[in-house]
């Protein structure tokens, strides 16, 4: 400013001693001047004023700076912070990845040996379940064969009730029909399902003869008209002897003809005298060898007269 009011100074001492034209252009000169520095002054303003704008803006950035600086030192330490739990954690991950893939393959062998611990027992279960179901087929079957023979087991012993109560029934026919010869070597017996007519030879036969004598024939035909009416019956006549040997050019000319001609006489004098069937009917001789008594010849010399029931239906069931 003090260089401007020189400058005006020196112009104006300056116009005194130069002409009036020169004077002139310096009065032009300095309104210019004036001019240009009211000029300069405005801008001067405007660049004070636009410097106080800048000046705060920065004062702001600078702060913003110092603030994200601030920012970024804290990121710094945090990142750092995140590095080092990120190696830590990668290492971590290293160490899970290779204990998975080795858990992996040894899981795999043991799944691969499970499996082939589970298809053997799938087998041997299948075989069991097998097994089990032929069991069960064979148990069912046995079941059903089971009760079907229960069924005939109970068929046989109702049969067998039946037979035997027919056997007492018809044995106390016998023995009421047979009822006077008691005292005089007639007995009978019932004995393993079958009726024993015992005749002592006495009664029906002299000595070493086969004829049977009138009484003997007389208890032979009173049994004969009981048994006519029993159809279902098998009736085995019996010959028996002593020990003593017979010594005969005749016959009998042993104990054995003895024997079995004199069930014949027995079996020819019921036939004759009853409608006994003659299938029914069986002679046989036993000779000697069958004695009741050691001790008493007179009981061995005898007739037995075997009365069975027909067993043809119990053999039927039985066979089945």
């Amino acid at each position: 400013m003090k260089a401007l009011n020189f400058f005006i100074l020196l112009s104006l001492g300056v116009a005194s001693c130069v002409p009036a034209k020169k004077y002139n252009d310096l009065l032009e000169r300095e309104k210019t001047c004036s001019e240009e520095l009211e000029k300069f002054k405005n801008s001067s303003l405007d660049f004070e004023g636009k410097a106080k704008d800048l000046k705060t803006r920065f004062d702001v950035i600078q702060e913003e700076v110092k603030a994200l600086k601030m920012d970024t030192t804290d990121l710094g330490s945090a990142l750092r912070l995140l590095k080092v739990k990120y190696n830590k954690i990668l290492i971590e991950n290293d160490d899970l990845q290779a204990k998975y893939d080795k858990f992996r393959l040894s899981g795999a062998r043991e799944t691969a040996g499970l499996q082939t611990d589970l298809e053997v027992k799938n087998l041997e279960l299948q075989r069991k379940e097998d097994a089990l179901l032929a069991l069960e087929a064979e148990l069912n079957r046995k079941s059903d064969l089971l009760e079907e023979r229960e069924k005939r087991v109970n068929e046989l012993e109702e049969l067998i009730k039946r037979k035997d109560a027919a056997v007492e029934a018809l044995r106390a026919k016998v023995a009421a029909a047979l009822k006077g010869f008691e005292n005089k070597g007639l007995t009978v017996v019932e004995k393993n399902g079958k009726i024993y007519v015992s005749l002592e030879a006495k009664l029906l036969f002299n000595s070493g003869s086969t004829y049977v004598e009138p009484e003997g024939q007389k208890a032979l035909i009173d049994l004969a008209f009981v048994l006519q009416e029993e159809k279902d019956i098998e009736i085995i006549v019996e010959g028996h002897t002593d020990t003593d040997k017979i010594r005969s050019s005749k016959h009998p000319k042993n104990n054995w003809e003895l024997s079995v001609l004199r069930a014949t006489s027995v079996v020819e004098i019921m036939l004759a005298n009853s409608n006994v069937d003659p299938v029914q009917l069986m002679a046989a001789g036993r000779s000697e060898f069958v004695p009741v008594d050691e001790n008493d010849k007179a009981k061995n010399r005898r007739i037995e007269i075997i009365i069975s029931p027909n067993l043809n239906e119990l053999f039927e069931i039985i066979s089945k």
